[in-house]
């Protein structure tokens, strides 16, 4: 704001700064900020200003503490208008009374004298922070206790980043400090065919990535954090939740997904071309999702499936309906859709060929599923697939990419009891199923994995092929997460395997 800095701790120089929250006053001439640490705490600390100091009291000096509610304060040293910035480095420097549980250590900025200039109130508990409902575990509505119930995921810090195998079929995972956070139930999206755009996802300890959004240039391998501006709310922290990129439009539409106990139908679209985030006021109706499917078909997003949040509906949670928006009117509807529909369920994969949209796996208390549909979207008519050969075992929070006009395969996910590593391909014409095995594939187990086909442009004829198949990120339902980035050649790869 005009006149008044904003206030950040970096802890880590591979995720964006942490931006302090001001805290309810408790006198007119006193002002604090606030954020909560990491735990362990980080070797170092960069704290700093940006913006214009003019609207601070006095000579617009800033305090700079750590605290623990229920314990001394600590005190880091102090920020000026010309010295906006302190490196701390944490050594034995700590009081131990200070740090002794997960989530509790706070960095505070506090100015002394009343400020010249309005500042929003962020309503938030002064002192010791609640975490155990916003950190908690994000358990899907439908969860049950049978046989097949959701993952659980153990809270303990991923054991390392699993590299995969390479060969003369793979390009080398990505090499550069810059890389995203390891998590799963992100959104990947290609923009061209260079260039992909990563939102959102839950690593660590079950917290939502703070870097939340990043780029990746598929031509150097290379990560770079991705930065929009805003003129109202920005999309939350989320999981579950679909991003598509329009190339008519040049926009990606970020909908749905779920943060702990908060669901979202909010749609968010980002303007590649300005890269402006904006939130839809969308006319019609359509339920918060999460952990569904969505596809562009002739400029409209199509999504299906899904998890409500309890208590609608009851009694399981899923969806088995399709939702259609319109970007043009900015309005949801419902088509009338014949055949026969699959059973509600959500973490299935949706791949769209043509205008043939297969809908495969998926969950629903206490069933994983390996049924095949197909919906026809120009008679919006379901179908099941009668398939043959080897067929996958049932399976949630896999992904699935198409590899030609007339396949697709499908890779990892979750059976109900373990995370899986296997991949398989599905020809459409002759409706069979083969596995798919080799050593540039990833042997981790993961589910809640990112895949994509990466298309090669033609310049002789500008028309797109599918070149390389690129893997991000999943969990192994152990408490581990990944962020290694693996590239394949498809065409090599398919003519091995075939």
């Amino acid at each position: 704001m005009e006149g008044f800095p904003e206030f950040y701790v970096l802890c880590d120089p591979l995720v964006p700064p942490v931006r302090l929250s001001r805290l309810p006053s408790v006198s007119q001439d006193t002002t604090q900020f606030s954020a909560l640490l990491p735990f362990p705490l980080p070797s170092q600390l960069l704290m700093f200003g940006l913006g214009n100091w003019s609207g601070l009291p006095g000579e617009g000096r800033v305090e700079v503490k750590l605290e623990r509610s229920g314990a001394k304060e600590q005190k880091l040293g102090m920020l000026t208008p010309e010295f906006r910035c302190i490196l701390w480095e944490c050594g034995g420097q700590v009081d131990e009374s200070l740090v002794l549980h997960e989530g509790e250590l706070q960095v505070s900025m506090v100015i002394q004298g009343k400020v010249k200039a309005k500042v929003f109130h962020v309503k938030q508990e002064r002192g010791k922070r609640k975490r155990l409902k916003e950190e908690e575990e994000n358990i899907c509505p439908n969860a049950g206790r049978g046989k097949g119930s959701p993952i659980q995921h153990k809270t303990n810090s991923p054991k390392g980043v699993a590299q995969a195998k390479t060969s003369a079929l793979s390009k080398k995972s990505v090499t550069t400090t810059a890389v995203p956070s390891a998590r799963w139930g992100q959104a990947l999206c290609p923009v061209d065919y260079q260039t992909v755009i990563l939102i959102g996802g839950q690593g660590a300890r079950m917290q939502f990535c703070k870097d939340s959004m990043w780029k990746l240039n598929t031509e150097m391998n290379l990560w770079s954090p991705a930065e929009a501006i805003t003129d109202g709310p920005s999309p939350e922290a989320r999981t579950g939740h679909t991003a598509i990129f329009d190339p008519d439009s040049s926009r990606i539409y970020v909908f749905g997904g779920s943060k702990n106990r908060k669901w979202f139908n909010d749609v968010h679209i980002l303007d590649t071309k300005t890269w402006r985030w904006r939130n839809v006021e969308a006319q019609g109706k359509v339920p918060p999702l999460s952990y569904h499917s969505c596809s562009l078909f002739r400029g409209e997003l199509f999504v299906f499936g899904g998890v409500f949040p309890r208590p609608n509906p009851e009694p399981d949670g899923c969806s088995n309906s399709l939702y259609i928006f319109d970007p043009q009117h900015e309005i949801w509807y419902q088509p009338i859709v014949l055949g026969k529909m699959p059973t509600p369920r959500s973490g299935h994969s949706a791949c769209l060929l043509g205008r043939e949209l297969y809908i495969f796996g998926g969950w629903d208390t206490p069933v994983c599923y390996s049924d095949l549909h197909v919906l026809d979207l120009g008679l919006m008519e379901f179908s099941p697939v009668d398939v043959q050969g080897c067929l996958p075992t049932p399976r949630c929070w896999h992904s699935a990419a198409p590899v030609s006009d007339l396949k697709f395969l499908i890779h990892g996910g979750y059976d109900g009891n373990q995370a899986l590593g296997d991949t398989y391909l599905f020809n459409t014409v002759t409706k069979t199923w083969t596995s798919l095995v080799h050593k540039s594939l990833p042997s981790v187990p993961r589910a809640g994995l990112s895949l994509l086909s990466l298309p090669e442009v033609k310049e002789e004829s500008k028309d797109c092929v599918l070149q390389e198949l690129l893997i991000f990120g999943g969990g192994d339902n152990e408490g581990n997460f990944y962020n290694d980035t693996i590239n394949l050649n498809l065409a090599k790869l398919i003519a091995e395997c075939e």
